[in-house]
């Protein structure tokens, strides 16, 4: 079974890996199926989705209806004003089969303009803050992507005291100064308020290198037990985090093998030169 870590103030104990379904964007009904019991095998407790995966939300319906209790449930918007947002989040109400999410997330807020836009008079926030007063949410999260992303997220904590935020993190992006300075930054509030930090592209190696792709990820992940038990429990090594897991359900079982076996109290002291070894490439510049 994989580790449970309390999500940040929620009170909620959640898997340390999180279940990232981005994975059941382009899916069967089937296929959805079959990996939602390995998940349930592996004592995964939340989901992470969003109304812009694809079919995500359909192929997670049918679960999250029927075993509400189960899980944790997350899910996003990119609308950034009240009006589409609200209607953005009924539909996802609607699809999961649900009276209510666990905890709701502007998604991929990182352009100034944007922000301004989902921050501002008639903006998303005002969505957001009136369905967590009306029950249809009970957290309210940010996320993001880029090497903007820490810099930009303390700027939204600054204007709203969000439950969660979410950005990458893997050894390639840990290795640029700049973003290693803003994450640590970051990671002291969220320390501070007790903010949980999801985390993304774990398993990333690099840009895709080829036109043709052998996975659904949008980035060339690793593919080998061993690579990702490295990368796996790389991320895993800091207790404040969370890993959310790579858009792919032909991965997803490795990964939820490498973090079933990650040990806490094990030395990590060689995971940095095994990350090393790889020569993994940043996605982001």
């Amino acid at each position: 079974m994989i580790q449970q870590r309390a999500f940040g103030r929620t009170g909620h104990m959640s898997t340390c890996t999180i279940f990232g379904a981005a994975a059941f964007g382009r899916v069967t009904q089937d296929e959805a199926d079959r990996t939602m019991e390995v998940l349930l095998d592996y004592g995964v407790n939340h989901i992470d989705t969003a109304n812009s995966y694809g079919e995500s939300e359909k192929r997670l319906g049918p679960w999250t209806g029927r075993y509400r209790d189960r899980f944790f449930l997350a899910t996003k918007t990119e609308e950034r004003t009240y009006a589409k947002a609200k209607e953005h989040l009924h539909r996802s109400l609607d699809l999961l089969k649900t009276d209510h999410v666990d905890l709701w997330q502007m998604h991929v807020l990182v352009q100034p303009d944007q922000w301004e836009i989902a921050m501002g008079p008639g903006g998303a926030l005002e969505a957001f803050i009136e369905a967590k007063e009306q029950g249809l949410v009970r957290f309210l999260g940010i996320t993001g992507h880029y090497t903007v992303v820490s810099w930009m997220h303390k700027r939204s904590l600054e204007r709203y005291d969000f439950d969660s935020v979410l950005l990458p993190y893997n050894y390639a992006m840990m290795q640029n100064p700049t973003y290693q300075a803003d994450f640590a930054a970051l990671m002291e509030i969220c320390e501070a308020r007790n903010v949980a930090v999801q985390t993304i592209k774990s398993c990333t190696r690099g840009p895709w290198q080829t036109e043709q792709h052998t996975a659904a990820t949008w980035y060339e992940p690793f593919t080998e037990q061993a690579d990702i038990d490295s990368a796996v429990h790389w991320v895993l090594r800091n207790p404040r985090v969370f890993l959310n897991t790579p858009g792919d359900i032909h991965l997803l079982p490795k990964v939820l093998d490498a973090a079933a076996r990650f040990d806490p109290a094990a030395p990590a002291d060689d995971l940095d030169e095994r990350m090393a070894s790889l020569e993994p490439s940043p996605l982001f510049l």
